[in-house]
């Protein structure tokens, strides 16, 4: 495949700079591919940044990656040169355990190989993401994206979008539930649309009253100040779901009183502990429900695609010049961007 040109960290504290390196040759179900758009997920900052531990380095993150096919294996049967795809947080899984079988791959029984600091399952390397200029990848995660869509706003469908659409989807919210969204960022703006294109009544939870015009703007019926006890009070024991987006550690009690008896509190951004504890009383006294959910797998994937295709939905983008991409690591950690950067590749095909 010759030199790929990316962007990598050396180490926890060296932030991103240029690296080369060079791609695996095509297998028979491989698609090659030229990236063009790349979004930046505040998973990528943990992982350059080592704060789950375990980051294999160098580090080459993305896995919001939309771009044009450029080769196909000899076994590849849907998709040729010039097809615009898509590629999201995995590369592979062991394809043969009842979560694989089923299209949920990110439940793989043996994990499934992440886009970027994974373990290849054929040559034992480590995988690297799309901060970079091009990618192979087999064609079961690969996805068609539909040409209505624009690609730069199409690349964080394939983590925030489907991380907020598969749970969604999987309790059946539909019209006459009422879904609260915890959280007004990349996932939260994502969670607030779909759940009103699925047809429910919407309310946007947040700590801030500067965010209540932006919500009703993304589409929310409602916004409620989780600050504000007489607004949490008012609300109890209202919704059917909520959609929690945080991404780091936060008090659910509150919002478990916002649930109706058999309401589920679904969580798709905390993948630390819980922290204060949860009253279990909460939980008993009217059934509800904590969960939990990981991204989709890859026939949802496809689906979100064609339902913001259907639906006019999109992610609210920045673009990003590769070249400033430690600034916006840093913003992103302040919560300074409305509501997901993207990388325009070009930026770094030219640089």
């Amino acid at each position: 495949m010759g030199i790929t040109q990316a962007y990598a960290a050396q180490s926890e504290d060296s932030g991103l700079a240029p690296y080369n390196f060079e791609r695996r040759a095509l297998r028979d179900d491989d698609v090659a591919i030229e990236i063009d758009y790349c979004g930046v997920c505040h998973s990528d900052v943990h992982v350059v940044e080592n704060d789950w531990g375990g980051s294999q380095y160098p580090v080459v993150p993305g896995h919001e990656i939309i771009g044009r096919v450029t080769a196909v294996g000899s076994a590849v049967t849907n998709y040729k040169s010039g097809d615009l795809v898509g590629v999201g947080c995995m590369v592979d899984s062991c394809r043969s355990c009842s979560a694989c079988d089923s299209g949920l791959e990110q439940y793989c029984d043996e994990g499934m190989t992440a886009t970027y600091g994974g373990i290849d399952r054929h040559d034992g390397s480590v995988t690297m993401g799309g901060y970079s200029d091009n990618i192979v990848v087999s064609e079961r995660f690969v996805v068609r994206v539909p040409e209505n869509l624009d690609p730069a706003s199409a690349a964080p469908l394939l983590c925030a979008g489907i991380t907020t659409y598969s749970p969604l989807k999987h309790y059946n919210v539909r019209k006459g539930h009422k879904v609260g969204v915890v959280g007004m960022g990349g996932l939260g703006h994502m969670g607030v649309k779909f759940a009103k294109a699925l047809g429910a009544e919407v309310t946007l939870f947040t700590r801030s009253e500067s965010k209540v015009a932006e919500a009703k703007k993304q589409g929310a019926d409602h916004v409620v100040v989780s600050t504000d006890r007489s607004q949490m009070k008012a609300v109890s024991n209202s919704f059917d779901f909520l959609l929690d987006t945080i991404p780091v550690a936060h008090d659910l009690n509150p919002y478990l009183k916002c649930l109706k008896h058999d309401g589920t509190h679904i969580l798709v951004g905390l993948l630390s502990a819980i922290e204060p504890p949860v009253n279990a009383g909460l939980l008993l006294l009217k059934r509800r429900v904590i969960a939990g959910s990981l991204i989709g797998g890859m026939p949802e994937t496809q689906e979100v695609l064609d339902f913001c295709a259907e639906h006019d939905i999109s992610c609210d983008v920045e673009m990003l010049d590769i070249r400033n991409i430690n600034d916006a690591y840093v913003r992103m950690k302040k919560g300074d961007v409305k509501y997901r950067f993207v990388i325009d590749m070009n930026t770094l095909k030219s640089g």
